[in-house]
């Protein structure tokens, strides 16, 4: 078990304590083509009720994202991603409670996605596909999440798979601190990302998972999302088929268990109500002072 060190992140709205007790990001795609829930949000209307449902299920963040990063998918233009996700943002501005990340790889989406209301930044590609974004992070004042991904989405799990998948994501992960703290983000506004799934085999998920604390050396808050991803399929599937997204919410529930005794501080996740209480679970086994008194 690993004891998390206490960060303190700023944002326009809020001051927001990470490590005294897990905090839980819901994701909301507002896409036709995420590998869980593709299409099941694309409408504005459905997406603003549901972000609404996420915030009433205990999230302590929503991350929306535009923009498919799922094994296999191609590129969305810029264009279309911000006539997805700027309407739901619009509507939710002054209205839900809980701060409002942007899952985008482009600057120009994360420069528009923060005028409209978003307090964060998530970029999936840790500043490969466009190294404005720390630019963007820089001049708003606003945290910076940076995830580790090998390759490209439309690619990455076909193979090229690194020897040493935890040395491969350390050194990654070095170069995006390392971008981000040329163009003027503080060291405090930093959050990373192992990026399971994303250009890692099924077993080297696990071993991430199982390396986590080796990341944390690294001094920076963690963020982990395992919800429902292929590995999980794999693992639990029936007469040699992967069991499908919806199917994998216990699997879920072990990884995320694993990731906060690893030493997480922050959990993306889809099944918001259930997490919410494996996390609460969980931090009474890091943190003694949480267990109930009688």
């Amino acid at each position: 078990m690993n004891r998390r060190k206490l960060f303190r992140l700023k944002l326009n709205s809020r001051m927001l304590l990470l490590g005294d007790r897990t905090l839980v990001m819901g994701v909301l795609n507002v896409t036709p083509d995420s590998f869980s829930d593709g299409g099941k949000f694309l409408q504005p209307e459905r997406a603003i009720e549901q972000a609404f449902a996420i915030e009433r299920a205990g999230a302590d963040l929503l991350d929306i994202g535009g923009e498919s990063t799922r094994p296999g998918s191609v590129e969305t233009p810029a264009s279309e991603e911000l006539d997805r996700i700027l309407p739901v943002l619009e509507a939710l501005r002054g209205r839900l409670k809980i701060p409002i990340s942007v899952d985008t790889r482009r600057a120009s989406v994360a420069e528009i996605a923060l005028r409209a209301g978003a307090e964060l930044l998530n970029d999936v590609s840790g500043l490969k596909n466009d190294p404005q974004i720390a630019n963007v992070a820089a001049r708003h004042g606003v945290p910076l999440i940076l995830m580790h991904m090998r390759g490209e989405p439309r690619t990455m799990q076909l193979g090229g798979f690194a020897r040493d998948a935890m040395r491969d994501v350390l050194q990654g992960l070095r170069k995006s601190v390392a971008a981000a703290l040329k163009a003027g983000v503080a060291k405090s506004q930093i959050i990373l990302d192992p990026g399971i799934g994303f250009g890692k085999s099924f077993a080297q998920s696990y071993e991430i998972l199982q390396r986590l604390p080796q990341l944390g050396e690294l001094g920076y808050p963690l963020m982990v999302g395992t919800s429902r991803k292929g590995f999980l399929g794999a693992t639990l599937a029936r007469d040699g088929q992967p069991v499908p997204p919806e199917d994998r919410i216990w699997g879920t529930a072990a990884t995320v268990t694993t990731s906060i005794l690893q030493g997480a501080h922050l959990v993306r996740v889809h099944d918001v109500e259930e997490m919410v209480q494996v996390a609460r679970v969980a931090d009474c086994l890091v943190d003694p002072r949480r267990r109930p008194k009688t």
